[in-house]
């Protein structure tokens, strides 16, 4: 707490913002929009690989954040004020660090793809500032941040060298998506048991819940589209963008049309996460390339 003291006594509004603006490419919502951005028309291996980092990583941080309990920093000291602006997206436990996990997820695979140095200092550097930023604006602790750190690059350096290569061939596609769907279940039940006991609150046990749908809706996702779909991007710069458009746009729709109509308890939460990451895995792709197949039949 020492640490956030002293970086609260040097805050202003610019730096406020700087660091408000940085923490943003760390939000669920931009890390994936890069993630379709790459599986819908630019590298789907390497989409799959950060699909896998990401989500992996984001059970297990979840995992741990409901396991430990440890409340935000300003519920620690109630004479510490975190900078406000950055409240309404520090739901759920202080420890380990979501946006953290969501940032190293991001870059660190997004730089053991790079074969130059540049863009690899530079993912390094977006990694340690996304970070900082939730230091800056008092909503994690550094205990929070770095174990997050250490935790997702170690989850990504294992996929990147032990499971994109998994994805060059179809054989291993059933174990990989078992072992993550055991994985997501194991977690709803043990989450359900503390919520259920009184130990865990509705909200702050709502993250976690939403983690497991995404990683249902991943493993799932990926099992069909590699067995039955494999879809194929299209042909021209100006299709992909397309497509990625009107992806982008649906896949927002979903998430924003289902809360009225699933509602806002646990399973719904589950539920929604699941169709959501299982139409951008699977449903999209099928219906794109049914569509552009089409479309190339009619003319």
């Amino acid at each position: 707490m020492d640490f956030l003291r002293l970086l609260a006594e040097h805050r202003t509004p610019l730096l406020d913002v700087l660091f408000q603006f940085i923490t943003l490419f760390a939000q669920e919502t931009i890390v994936v929009a890069v993630i379709c951005w790459f599986y819908w028309g630019r590298d789907k291996n390497l989409a799959y690989t950060l699909g896998f980092t990401y989500f992996i990583s984001g059970l297990t941080i979840q995992g741990l954040k409901v396991t430990f309990r440890i409340p935000r920093p300003w519920v620690l000291d109630a004479d510490f004020h975190p900078v406000s602006s950055a409240v309404p997206a520090a739901t759920g436990y202080s420890f380990p660090s979501g946006h953290t996990q969501s940032g190293t997820a991001l870059f660190s695979t997004l730089g053991f793809s790079s074969k130059k140095t540049a863009p690899r200092i530079l993912c390094a550097v977006m990694i340690v500032l996304v970070g900082f930023s939730r230091l800056y604006l008092g909503v994690h602790t550094p205990k929070d941040v770095l174990v997050s750190m250490a935790v997702t690059f170690a989850i990504s350096a294992l996929v990147w060298k032990y499971g994109r290569p998994l994805l060059d061939t179809t054989r291993y596609d059933h174990m990989i998506s078992l072992i993550m769907i055991l994985a997501s279940c194991v977690l709803i039940i043990y989450n359900f048991r503390l919520y259920h006991t009184g130990v865990l609150p509705a909200s702050e046990a709502a993250d976690c819940f939403k983690a497991c749908g995404a990683g249902l809706g991943f493993a799932s996702g990926f099992y069909v589209e590699r067995r039955w779909i494999n879809f194929t991007y299209p042909d021209t710069q100006k299709g992909r963008l397309l497509q990625f458009v009107i992806g982008l746009l649906t896949t927002l729709a979903f998430q924003q049309g289902l809360k009225p109509i699933l509602g806002d308890s646990i399973c719904a939460g589950i539920l929604r996460y699941l169709i959501v990451v299982f139409w951008i895995i699977a449903l999209y792709p099928y219906l794109s390339q049914k569509l552009r197949s089409s479309a190339h039949h009619s003319i």
